[in-house]
């Protein structure tokens, strides 16, 4: 998956000086003051204009600082920012400016002498060189790289300043292919494609993801993580005769519906590729809801047609189940053919749908939590809201 390069914005500090208390018995009028330095020295190694650092043969890149004139010692948080574009040279301010690109590490440090997380520094460059050459591969390719490092006052949201900036001028890296943390899909009928929608993950299986959209006819989504979603698949499979097929616009859907989406990812040789499956829109609640069942636990068929959320006309609307037959525990899910239910079941929470993440051995109340759990009333249905994620009982 190609990622467009997520860039930190530390908030400025609009406070110019921060009082320290002495002692609680005596103020001698002596108590030191902070000082809001505009930038600090980050040094050059020595080795450096000779050495080529390896990346992925490297266990770490130690980068040494001289601490921001705070006007006197305190604990300072760093954090390495690392660029491909020579501009990022002279930049002093702690804004973006237009058209630079940087990653900052998610690694900080509280000594001057660090010792920089190798794998970050690899994927960061990786992925800013990605972005800007269309997603070719720089594995193997000699770059210069520029780095400079971001401090505050640790602990606090004060003393914002960035270093100088320091060139790498011979750096290898390579591409190490990942499955992504989270999946974010996005489309001009998605949320009226003002912000993307995170999928679920499909619970006990790894690389795969699962959600339900609506989509108009003519429209397309793409998917990556929250900030950036670009990625075509790799294959998509079409078993809702959605009209779903990879252009250069995403997955676009020939026709309008809702439907379930099953994204399975995986990695050979080092490279990541995707499968969509798309699916017609179905969801379901289960259980004691449904009533005592022939064993008195409640129904459990996968899937039961008799128990099927009505479907809204378009995104703007909610899905709503049949009135609940019975007392207990909402069990509920989005309908994922090959998948046992419980790997694509929800749950509400604070009024959001929650995609099971733990063993569910008895029920959400006991092995999740009680705010997890949502107690039910015979005659009372389940709403949702899938184009947001959210839902109600009542």
């Amino acid at each position: 998956m190609k990622n467009i390069i997520k860039s930190m914005l530390a908030p400025v500090c609009l406070l110019a000086v921060l009082p320290f208390m002495a002692s609680c018995e005596t103020d001698t009028d002596s108590n030191p003051t902070l000082q809001e330095p505009t930038s600090f020295v980050l040094n050059t190694p020595a080795y450096a204009e000779n050495n080529v650092y390896d990346l992925a043969n490297s266990e770490t890149v130690n980068l040494t600082t001289n601490q921001p004139d705070y006007g006197f010692p305190i604990v300072t948080n760093y954090q390495v920012q690392v660029s491909l574009d020579q501009n990022f040279t002279g930049v002093t301010t702690i804004e973006v400016p237009e058209g630079i690109r940087y990653t900052t590490l998610a690694d900080s440090y509280t000594q001057a002498n660090m010792d920089v997380n190798v794998t970050q520094l690899n994927n960061a460059i990786v992925n800013l060189y990605q972005a800007a050459n269309g997603g070719a591969d720089p594995s193997g390719i000699e770059m210069p790289v520029y780095i400079r490092l971001l401090a505050h006052v640790n602990g606090t949201d004060l003393g914002w300043c960035c270093s100088n900036v320091i060139t790498l001028p011979r750096v290898v890296v390579s591409y190490i292919a990942e499955l992504p943390a989270e999946v974010y899909v996005a489309g001009p009928s998605i949320r009226g494609g003002s912000e993307p929608k995170e999928l679920g993950a499909v619970y006990g299986n790894e690389g795969e993801w699962y959600g339900m959209v609506y989509m108009t006819a003519g429209s397309s989504l793409m998917y990556g993580d929250a900030e950036t979603q670009t990625t075509v698949p790799t294959e998509v499979d079409d078993q809702a005769s959605a009209g779903a097929s990879a252009t250069a616009d995403g997955v676009t859907f020939a026709n309008a519906g809702w439907y379930a989406l099953h994204l399975k990812m995986t990695i050979a040789d080092n490279v990541l590729s995707s499968v969509l499956t798309v699916y017609p829109g179905t969801a379901y609640v289960c259980g004691i809801v449904c009533g005592p069942g022939s064993d008195g636990t409640g129904v459990w068929n996968d899937p039961n047609t008799e128990w099927a959320l009505t479907a809204p006309a378009d995104a703007s609307g909610e899905w709503e189940s049949p009135a609940f037959a019975g007392n207990g525990e909402l069990r509920a899910y989005i309908k994922i053919p090959g998948l046992d239910w419980w790997r694509t079941e929800f749950t509400l929470y604070n009024g959001a749908l929650y995609w099971r993440d733990a063993d569910i051995s008895s029920n959400w109340a006991e092995n999740v939590g009680a705010a997890y759990s949502v107690t039910c009333t015979a005659g009372q249905k389940l709403y949702v809201d899938f184009d947001h994620d959210r839902g109600e009982v009542r």
